[in-house]
């Protein structure tokens, strides 16, 4: 593997075909019926410079409650690697680059929602579970999000939410 497979850069267009092909349910998530909010910041790594892109993660800014105190924070999400390139390091790099373009959007931490056959991976990669439950915004109002939803500093000194969680968006 060269040098370049591993370089995150900023994505103008991210397709979520180049990785997932024609796939209807790429995360796995839709029997869940959510509604999703889309990311606005995209970062990814390429097979080649302009070439495919093989790994991808988005990023959006997002307010949150917890404990009865209100801040943003930044949403991970769209994290995907292609199927044949797996296995090969580039989730965590993919991972890094965006926390790294996280940490200039201001808000002190990120959060994600994932499935726990994948928590494992971000528990390595240093996020932490958030316990207890967490609502958050779906077209009929606030509900229960069941996926598992875990937590990374992105400035030194951040602590993870406590008390009761809402966010105050759709999820990312």
């Amino acid at each position: 593997m060269t040098d370049h497979q591993n370089i995150v850069v900023p994505l103008e267009n991210y397709d979520l075909a180049e990785i997932f092909g024609d796939t209807q349910d790429a995360f796995g998530v839709a029997a869940l019926g959510f509604t999703w909010r889309p990311k606005e910041h995209h970062f990814g790594i390429r097979a080649e410079p302009g070439g495919r892109v093989v790994a991808h993660a988005g990023l959006v800014v997002l307010s949150l409650s917890a404990g009865g105190r209100r801040t943003d924070v930044v949403g991970l999400g769209g994290v995907a690697v292609v199927a044949d390139r797996r296995g090969q390091g580039l989730a965590r790099a993919v991972v890094e680059g965006a926390l790294a373009g996280a940490r200039t959007l201001g808000p002190q931490l990120a959060i994600l929602f994932c499935r726990p056959d994948v928590a494992g991976l971000y528990a390595r990669l240093g996020w932490q579970p958030l316990e207890g439950p967490v609502e958050v915004d779906q077209p009929a109002g606030p509900v229960v999000m069941p996926l598992r939803t875990m937590w990374f500093p992105l400035h030194e000194g951040a602590q993870g939410p406590v008390g009761a969680v809402r966010l105050h968006s759709l999820p990312m």
